[in-house]
């Protein structure tokens, strides 16, 4: 199974162009958040340079993250309180555009690199592009125990995903990227955690569609906490991967 992983290289040596070419009517991007009223603002805002829409799915938050979201110009959904991939699959229907980005609202990912994420799919390289922190960099995924448990079980993922598809991706666990939304709505996505990162691209390759690659740094949440807990949600990832792996 080829997966093309874009090199730090090449994608610089493209980035002008990526940029230049962007059309930004071609990209509906959708944002999954809860408790982000800190950040929410600063993601929309820098994310719609690149989106004809931004649609927000919001979880029961009590900070006033939807009002800020609607004022700044994205399109607000409730989700139903199942966590994230429930959320993303409730803006699946919703989306207009022939390009889908999934970007998370903690400010940990660059709108900017919204280009780089595209391109492939745009130049008909590849049918969903998944942003690796391990090529581009963590300033999240070090320093302890956590991080280390947090690294160690998305590696172990990874490498189960490799040897089932014979693939060469370098992550499976980033919610940064990009898909064809006719793709998207192919996949079937079940997953109402963030269980569905790994299962859109287990269910990409298994399906025969075009996997890429190319780094983007992660940087530090904005504010706040992760609200993933590595021990209550270890069990499920393996469930999942073993669920969609073979089954």
């Amino acid at each position: 199974m080829n997966v093309t992983c874009f090199t730090d290289a090449t994608m610089q040596a493209h980035l002008d162009w990526a940029v230049s070419h962007h059309v930004a009517t071609d990209v509906s991007v959708v944002i999954a958040a809860k408790q982000e009223a800190p950040s929410i603002t600063e993601v929309i805002t820098r994310t719609r340079r690149y989106a004809a829409e931004v649609i927000v799915v919001v979880g029961h938050s009590t900070d006033g993250t939807r009002d800020l979201a609607a004022r700044s110009g994205a399109r607000v959904l409730m989700d139903g309180g199942r966590g994230k991939g429930e959320a993303i699959r409730r803006a699946i229907p919703c989306i207009h555009a022939p390009i889908t980005v999934l970007l998370d609202a903690d400010g940990s990912h660059d709108p900017e690199d919204i280009p780089l994420l595209v391109e492939p799919i745009l130049t008909d390289q590849a049918d969903h592009v998944s942003a690796s922190r391990l090529r581009g960099g963590s300033s999240e995924l070090h320093g302890g125990f956590d991080e280390f448990l947090r690294l160690a079980g998305s590696s172990f993922i990874t490498a189960c995903i490799n040897w089932r598809f014979n693939c060469r991706l370098s992550e499976s666990q980033n919610g940064f990227r990009a898909i064809r939304t006719s793709v998207l709505r192919q996949l079937d996505l079940r997953e109402n955690v963030t269980t569905i990162e790994q299962e859109m691209i287990i269910k990409t390759l298994r399906r025969g569609f075009r996997m890429g690659e190319v780094p983007s740094h992660e940087h530090p949440r904005a504010h706040g906490a992760s609200h993933i807990r590595v021990w209550r949600s270890a069990p499920r990832y393996g469930f999942s991967l073993v669920k969609y792996l073979f089954f």
